[in-house]
């Protein structure tokens, strides 16, 4: 089970990055619940496992370097999801529970690209998209081509506005006959259309997408001594903000479910996609006392509508190979648009899902997608059956290396053995440069394939080698100077990334990325941590038995030694760079919230401050608030503290608890 959530992590974080930043998505919005939810599931019954890189701490998204970087001051977060009445219900119950007898409002989940819109003195100065949650992407010279979204408001407020941007139905259909006159490939969605539009770099381009802008969240309401998510919107759209007409407040539940029968009706008639229905609580106070989990709003879900099905043939079934040897087989399909995207695989995840299904190759399938690219397959349509069709044979090989395969007990999955297998390797590669590990901007899954098997890498060293061979890329078919000179640049950047990314890449068996940030700020560099006995690991908060085990057993290794010296003189750095965590009493444990203007420190500086002691920042007060820090003019967070009997500390108090 901990290999599963090891697995479903890296899954969902993929799924995450593709769709988020490239816009590009790999899985199904229904594959995706599915894997988030299983992921809950083991991290509910097994909360110790809990991983700092796992999709359910944060949120999912990554910022590319072609726009300027934006730090939401207050984080965009995405929201739950459910799909049926039972779990609606249960969505109220819990609402309930808290004491609350809640108001609703429903919305039309658009299906766009979220965005930030900062004004300052009433005149837009900013709008950003939602990235990772906490920074995102400066879009300004596009949002401003959006007519509906405007440019001076009617008072001079300072204010942002979350919404979302989107390009109508009729609106890609025109795109799409110009292009198609000018021999241009099509846009195959409206999402996708208008994530591309809003990311050109040449807002001419922009401009002439026609993009579309709903706004639906006032992050700070309370600040505008508005307490209610109704009187919210009317007072943005006040301001000039367009706000969807299809709104509705309503009483309870029971009217939340007519809400959503009513506009999955109306649904195929909108000129604009919707994929769900988002519910909100009304009541601002209540939003703050039922506060957030690490990713999503406790006062707020969304239905996702029944996923689309179509039929199509599975030609084959094939196997891949994964970092751990996990074999994976895949459905092979004929081509079939599904909801505007082109569908020719999808994964099978393992042998007892393919037998449980009953699949045969040759057989007719159904696949349904609720997002934009690779679906599920639902069922075999055994009626359609001729009689030619081919059992599935699981495979006793590895497929790259022809080394048995083991199957581990408790366990239904396969496994490669072979630590030396090429595929093995070449994902164990593919990690080291991931994002969430060195995060080698442009040495995704393809191109790391193409050097593996060109023989320019063969382990990771080599990867800080490729400027000897800069000529050599430029003259790969698809490789222009220009886009090896930006790969260069970014593998001679993360030489400087702090020690915990170095060994999360390196990936030493249960080591995640949380465990590695322990590991680093506990030993502060690569050699004390090397030298440290098996005894003295366990010792450390959160290393247990294994994974003081697997530690030691990984450095005892001479080719990983090997390694990490070759690195050490290749000019990696070694040292952990972040805070330092010396717990302080008046800190360790507790939560806190900042509010007001500080003139002692920044925001960022007290954060860190803050964390370095060993207590926690958030952004909303509620009663498992600790602490709130006031500076000048506090607003409403200072007197939401006063009414919980929450301990306030002036920001020399602040300073004073800091110096002692």
């Amino acid at each position: 089970m901990y290999e599963r959530m090891l697995e479903l992590i890296d899954i969902i974080n993929e799924a995450d990055y593709n769709y988020h930043t490239l816009d590009n998505p790999t899985i199904t919005d229904q594959e995706y619940d599915k894997y988030l939810r299983e992921l809950y599931e083991i991290e509910t019954a097994h909360p110790e496992w809990v991983k700092e890189n796992s999709p359910t701490q944060h949120a999912g998204g990554q910022v590319i370097d072609e726009f300027k970087k934006v730090t939401h001051k207050i984080p965009m977060m995405s929201l739950s999801d459910v799909f049926s009445e039972s779990e609606i219900i249960a969505f109220d119950e819990r609402i309930k529970k808290e004491g609350i007898n809640p108001e609703y409002v429903c919305e039309l989940k658009i299906d766009g690209l979220s965005v930030s819109l900062l004004y300052e003195d009433g005149k837009l100065v900013r709008a950003a998209t939602r990235g990772d949650g906490t920074t995102g992407e400066d879009i300004t010279h596009n949002a401003k081509t959006i007519k509906v979204i405007p440019l001076k408001l009617k008072e001079k407020v300072n204010i942002e506005v979350r919404g979302e941007i989107f390009m109508n139905k009729e609106t890609l259909k025109k795109l799409n006959e110009e292009r198609k006159k000018n021999n241009q490939p099509l846009l195959q969605n409206c999402r996708n259309a208008a994530a591309g539009s809003i990311r050109q770099l040449d807002s001419k381009i922009a401009a002439e997408r026609k993009l579309d802008n709903f706004i639906y969240h006032l992050p700070d309401p309370l600040d505008y001594n508005l307490h209610t998510h109704q009187e919210a919107l009317d007072y943005m759209k006040s301001l000039g903000f367009k706000i969807n007409p299809n709104n509705r407040l309503v009483k309870n539940i029971n009217d939340v479910l007519a809400f959503i029968e009513e506009k999955g009706k109306e649904r195929p008639n909108l000129p604009y996609d919707i994929d769900g229905i988002v519910i909100k609580v009304n009541n601002i106070d209540d939003q703050v006392r039922l506060g957030y989990t690490a990713k999503y709003p406790k006062w707020a879900t969304a239905y996702k509508f029944p996923a689309e099905e179509v039929l199509t043939k599975l030609t084959d079934i094939t196997f891949t190979v994964g970092r751990t040897g996990q074999i994976t087989p895949n459905a092979v399909l004929e081509p079939v648009i599904v909801a505007g995207s082109t569908i020719s695989r999808a994964t099978l995840h393992n042998e007892d899902y393919v037998n449980e299904k009953g699949l045969k190759i040759g057989d007719i399938v159904s696949i349904r997608k609720a997002g934009d690219v690779i679906p599920e397959v639902v069922e075999a349509k055994v009626n359609r059956r001729t009689g030619k069709e081919k059992d599935f044979v699981m495979i006793t090989e590895c497929p790259m290396c022809k080394t048995p395969l083991i199957k581990k007990e408790g366990q239904v999955d396969y496994y490669c053995p072979n630590n030396k297998c090429p595929a093995r390797h070449v994902e164990s590669l593919i990690h080291f440069a991931s994002r969430d590990a060195m995060n080698i901007d442009g040495l995704g899954d393809s191109i790391m394939e193409d050097f593996y098997n060109f023989g320019f890498i063969g382990n990771i060293a080599d990867i800080y080698s490729l400027k000897d061979h800069a000529k050599d890329l430029t003259r790969l078919e698809g490789y222009g100077e220009k886009s090896i000179n930006n790969l260069l640049t970014s593998i001679e950047n993360s030489k400087a990334n702090s020690l915990e990314r170095l060994l999360f890449g390196l990936g030493i068996p249960h080591v995640g990325e949380k465990t590695a940030k322990i590991l680093a700020s506990r030993c502060e560099t690569m050699d004390n941590l090397i030298k440290t006995p098996e005894e003295e690991l366990k010792k450390i908060p959160d290393i247990g038995d294994i994974i003081a085990k697997s530690i030691v057993d990984y450095f005892e290794n001479s080719h990983n030694k090997a390694i990490i010296e070759e690195l050490k003189e290749l000019g990696l750095n070694m040292n952990y760079l972040g805070p330092k965590i010396k717990e302080n009493i008046n800190f360790a444990g507790k939560t806190f919230v900042l509010t007001g203007t500080l003139t002692l420190y920044t925001r960022d500086e007290a954060s860190l401050k803050i964390e370095s002691l060993g207590g926690t920042t958030t952004n909303s007060v509620s009663k498992k608030t600790s602490v709130v820090v006031v500076g000048e003019n506090p607003g409403s967070k200072y007197e939401k503290a006063k009414q919980l009997g929450i301990e306030i500390w002036t920001e020399e108090e602040f300073k004073n608890k800091i110096e002692s």
